[in-house]
């Protein structure tokens, strides 16, 4: 029986962006039924948010911890949020 919904948006640091880390966070979403979004930030950064199951959201933030193939992770910040109910996941144009 799935837990009540939670939300966690993170900011993930490192060499993320131009390796397909927002096409990978979409494809883990759609794998594990989470919903949210992700973006590239102007500061090099990528954030995303993920809503739904607490496992689900749980093993979003893990991928983010270490990325796709081609990423180099340094760090992650994860702040916890109400959830607003999101249906899907999307990926959104560079913050600007």
């Amino acid at each position: 029986m799935p837990g009540d919904p939670v939300r966690r948006r993170v900011i993930v640091h490192g060499r993320v962006q131009g390796v397909c880390f927002r096409g990978a966070t979409e494809a883990e979403a759609a794998a594990t039924g989470v919903a949210g979004w992700v973006r590239n930030r102007p500061d090099g950064t990528v954030e995303a948010v993920f809503e739904g199951d607490p496992d689900g959201v749980a093993a979003l933030v893990a991928f983010c911890r270490r990325g796709p193939r081609h990423a180099r992770v340094a760090r992650i910040e994860i702040l916890e949020e109400a959830p607003e109910g999101l249906r899907a996941f999307q990926v959104r144009r560079t913050e600007t």
